[in-house]
């Protein structure tokens, strides 16, 4: 698939240390990119300066081989910020007008054009009614329409749904994956996990500037390699007695007043589980439940961020 972002050391320095460095990545054609990161990681930054709100410090970053920030890759780009404002006295089609002569729309098939992008993010019974009267979440969906209005090949969403409710989410979420299956191609800054592992197709984690890791969610959400027992008829030394008969990487996560415990399997094979449970009815022990233990893009996150050093004095201060 054809490179459609891609950056080669690129590095955005504010003079004390804080921005983005040394950033390489690649997003492909028809990917939903997700980029992940505590905050204060410098992901606005990296995003401002693709989209040419910033100039890059040095290194080398691409828009479909345009150079990034030139008028000629901004013309390929829908952007939506992370804080938005828009006209409050005009109304929502009369913003989407403006942007979509600010992004040269045919005058040609305009209007249908801002009554089609109206209608995608759930804005067609509102596009006649004042911004000033709209909720956040609302102005986050004209936002969303604005980036869409110049039906552009490439999108950057700097927290797109975070003021919406849980079925504008969905909505969204369905939206972005229709545009993926157009051959577009989405930029995605986002806290919210659930949605990056629902419509990603590769991710990245950035952390005081820098990535410190990435990959295809695919990849990132393996095939499980645990599974959690539980067991009847625990005793002390049940745990030293089950791996001494069955050889397998067992440990205990809770152990109820009933006599319960759940285990936690570690193994490769299915075939280990199948022979733990042979030695647990073998040993006299009641099997109540054996179930996969799901490696979720959360549990990535938080491993993520614990490798990440501490903070430094400078981090702090940032922060606050």
């Amino acid at each position: 698939m054809t490179a459609v972002v891609e950056t080669k050391s690129l590095t955005k320095d504010f003079g004390d240390g804080l921005g983005c460095h040394d950033i390489s990545l690649t997003v492909k054609q028809g990917e939903i990119f997700g980029l992940l990161g505590p905050n204060g990681a410098g992901k606005s930054t990296l995003v401002k300066t693709l989209v040419g709100l910033l100039q890059k410090t040095s290194g080398e970053a691409h828009i479909l081989g345009l150079p990034a920030g030139s008028l000629e890759a901004r013309r390929m780009i829908g952007y939506l910020p992370e804080l938005f404002r828009y006209q409050d006295w005009l109304t929502a089609r009369e913003v989407l007008r403006l942007h979509a002569r600010l992004s040269q729309v045919p005058t040609q098939g305009r209007e249908a054009r801002i009554t089609s992008v109206l209608t995608q993010v759930g804005l067609s019974r509102r596009a006649d009614e004042r911004v000033r009267h709209f909720s956040k979440g609302m102005q986050q969906k004209l936002g969303l329409a604005c980036a869409l209005v110049s039906d552009p090949p490439v999108l950057f969403l700097d927290e797109p749904v975070s003021a919406l409710d849980p079925g504008a989410r969905h909505d969204v979420r369905q939206l972005l994956l229709r545009l993926r299956d157009e051959g577009k191609t989405v930029f995605l800054n986002t806290h919210l996990l659930e949605d990056v592992e629902v419509i990603c197709n590769s991710v990245a984690f950035l952390a005081d500037g820098s990535i410190h890791a990435n990959g295809s969610v695919k990849d990132i959400l393996r095939p499980m390699t645990s599974w959690d027992v539980l067991v009847g008829g625990w005793l002390v030394d049940s745990l030293a007695e089950i791996k001494a008969a069955s050889g397998l990487a067992l440990e205990v996560v809770t152990v109820a007043e009933d006599g319960t415990a759940r285990l936690r399997l570690s193994a490769e094979h299915r075939d280990e589980v199948g022979w733990l449970n042979h030695n647990l009815d073998r040993l006299g022990y009641f099997i109540y439940e054996v179930c996969p233990v799901h490696n979720r893009l959360e549990s990535w996150f938080l491993e993520q961020s614990e490798r990440v050093q501490e903070p430094s004095n400078l981090d702090e201060v940032r922060e606050e």
